[in-house]
């Protein structure tokens, strides 16, 4: 390690002061030099390619425990704390997880509207039934979108359709809807 930082700062000081005041000899960091590089380093940089595409090929997501399996599978005989080694000296950091979280509240005191469909996602004719989301889209670091949409169940169009920045619109989408067929003149007489 002495020696690597020698070697990185021999282009500002003269070796022969850097020696001394890392308490190393030159006739040492000469021979380091003119060393050949050990089998193990060798074995290292092999692994590292190794280590490296397994990690892309992962998407950023396979931690030291999947990478290390994979070189198993791939029959490279390699402990895993050498993998770990190899990562964090690449800076190579798995993605983490983004757990599930249930945002469904089933425990709470408001009414809960009846079950009209009763899982029959089949229509006779269009506008007889028409099924509703809200979905949430994460945009930046603190930023979110919300999506409503009205499906008929008959066409499997979208009827009606409304953004907001704000959760509460679940209704937003059947008044714009309504609005729409309310302004637009009836064709039949």
């Amino acid at each position: 390690m002495k020696f690597a930082w020698i070697a990185a700062e021999k282009a500002s000081f003269k070796v022969s002061q850097l020696c001394p005041a890392l308490a190393v000899s030159p006739s040492g960091f000469y021979a380091w030099g003119r060393r050949p590089e050990s089998a193990h380093a060798q074995r290292d940089r092999q692994l590292c390619v190794l280590v490296r595409a397994s990690f892309e090929a992962s998407k950023h997501r396979y931690g030291s425990p999947r990478i290390h399996e994979d070189l198993l599978e791939q029959q490279e005989r390699v402990s895993r704390k050498r993998v770990i080694r190899l990562m964090q000296e690449d800076g190579l950091k798995a993605r983490i997880r983004k757990r599930f979280t249930c945002t469904t509240m089933s425990d709470h005191d408001q009414p809960v509207a009846a079950n009209l469909l009763d899982r029959q996602f089949t229509a006779e004719a269009p506008n007889q039934r028409w099924v509703g989301d809200t979905t949430e889209f994460i945009i930046g670091e603190s930023g979110k979108l919300y999506l409503a949409v009205i499906l008929d169940l008959f066409s499997r169009f979208i009827v009606g359709w409304a953004v907001s920045a704000v959760h509460h619109m679940q209704h937003e989408p059947h008044r714009r809807l309504l609005r729409q067929r309310r302004d637009k003149p009836s064709s039949r007489r």
